[in-house]
């Protein structure tokens, strides 16, 4: 393989004289990309990459991420500022529309938003056929999916109108199908949004109000929340976001493509991690413990793993984490959480892994995921809901790169090729003369 100097790469089948030149695509930032869309065409090979780690599956203007340096930008914006000068709604507008808002835009936007936020009355049917002890994920996924059933006026996806209302729809309606979810768990009344409020902040008193006293939404939490959601709205072409852009490609519907979506977001290697967090904590048990565990973690043969540090993109730092710690100072502060052994046992090992030198050599420093499980906990959300405030806060991404992807003219139906390593043909044997 040649670089050459017009910016093509040359590619020469070894033992034959066939060779094919490929051109290299730029991006505004980031490395360079070979376009090998001839390759089998011109060679008649295929490329090997399992779990797509060095091939770009599309051409996206939404966000861009440089592990190396700990940077996350969304449509250019660093994330950092976005989060601290932003709220949820305006990185919505954003992510979907490709830059921030004026004034008259964020208000007629906010507003698309908070008047889509009620479901269809019939869809607290659904809920009555999940067993109580059902995950809220199971039903993320089952009611999401549901939606096409009952916006019938938006499901031509070719029509940019209808793709407009249904975006509304499901940034509006995901958290309101979420509180449902864990109301539903916890045996209470579901509650009904309030448009006097904001994003963040209905969101938390739909998950924590009853009818029988007023719930008083406070300021830093909804910030703590807005924060949280902000953080995770975009993230490239991570798991879940390739699962909706697949599932799209077909012609799939929006509601169907996120609630794929949805249901690759539950793995525990991508949604579930920092619930990940909170159930190691809970083994580890008490301060005096972390000693013990982290000579585990340093043992190859233990399989002990460090949850919520490090990241599978950021080989430097997450720069959402930073963000997500001053949060949860904060929150922990507001609450006036004191003597609480697992939020203790979290920050002793924070402590821990910035300063042992075994974590900081190999920067496993927190990630977002530490945090945020840190700051859910300390709010009184449970773990089985954590991945499901992830779900809330990444549809807005899913919904920005579906749309990005039916208006993009050189897309097509998702089909990875495989090295197919079964038998060779064979042909078929009676039973009866079968050894």
């Amino acid at each position: 393989m040649t670089v050459t100097a017009n910016g093509s790469v040359t590619f020469t089948l070894d033992g034959s004289n066939r060779s094919t030149s490929l051109p290299v695509l730029k991006g505004t930032v980031g490395p360079d990309v070979v376009d090998i869309r001839k390759l089998y065409a011109d060679l008649g090979v295929f490329t090997f990459d399992p779990g797509y780690g060095e091939t770009a599956s599309c051409e996206s203007q939404i966000t861009y991420i440089d592990g190396d340096e700990g940077v996350l930008l969304y449509r250019g914006y660093p994330i950092d500022q976005l989060a601290e000068n932003s709220d949820f709604i305006e990185v919505c507008y954003l992510l979907m529309n490709g830059e921030l808002p004026t004034e008259a835009q964020l208000a007629k936007f906010r507003k698309g938003v908070t008047y889509h936020t009620m479901v269809h009355e019939q869809i607290r049917n659904f809920f009555n056929g999940f067993r109580r002890d059902a995950h809220p994920m199971a039903i993320m996924c089952g009611v999401v999916g549901a939606l096409a059933a009952f916006y019938h006026d938006n499901l031509d996806i070719n029509d940019a109108h209808q793709r407009e209302i249904a975006a509304f729809r499901l940034i509006a309606k995901v958290p309101t199908i979420a509180a449902m979810a864990y109301k539903y768990s916890q045996g209470q009344p579901f509650v009904y949004p309030r448009n006097d409020l904001g994003y963040a902040a209905n969101f938390l008193h739909m998950l924590n109000s009853v009818p029988a006293e007023e719930y008083k939404v406070s300021n830093t939490l909804a910030k703590a929340m807005d924060r949280i959601l902000v953080l995770h709205a975009d993230h490239e072409q991570n798991a879940s976001t390739s699962t909706v852009r697949l599932a799209g490609s077909t012609g799939a519907n929006p509601f169907a493509c996120i609630a794929a979506g949805i249901a690759a977001l539950w793995g525990p290697a991508h949604g579930g991690a920092n619930e990940a967090v909170l159930k190691m904590l809970a083994e580890i048990g008490h301060v005096d413990n972390i000693p013990d565990f982290i000579a585990k973690v340093k043992d190859k043969n233990s399989g002990v793993k460090l949850m919520g540090f490090g990241h599978r993109v950021y080989k430097n730092f997450d720069p959402r984490a930073k963000i997500m710690q001053q949060s949860c100072h904060e929150v922990l502060a507001e609450l006036g959480i004191k003597d609480e052994p697992l939020l203790d046992l979290a920050m002793a090992l924070e402590k821990v892994a910035l300063e042992d030198e075994y974590f900081v050599s190999r920067k496993l420093y927190p990630n977002v995921d530490f945090y945020s499980g840190i700051i859910l906990k300390a709010m009184g959300i449970p773990t089985s809901m954590f991945t499901v405030i992830f779900a809330v806060a990444r549809t807005v991404g899913w919904v920005s790169q579906w749309k990005e992807m039916i208006e993009d003219p050189t897309q097509r139906i998702g089909r990875p090729r495989q090295i197919y390593t079964g038998p060779d043909r064979r042909d078929y044997v009676a039973v009866a003369q079968r050894a």
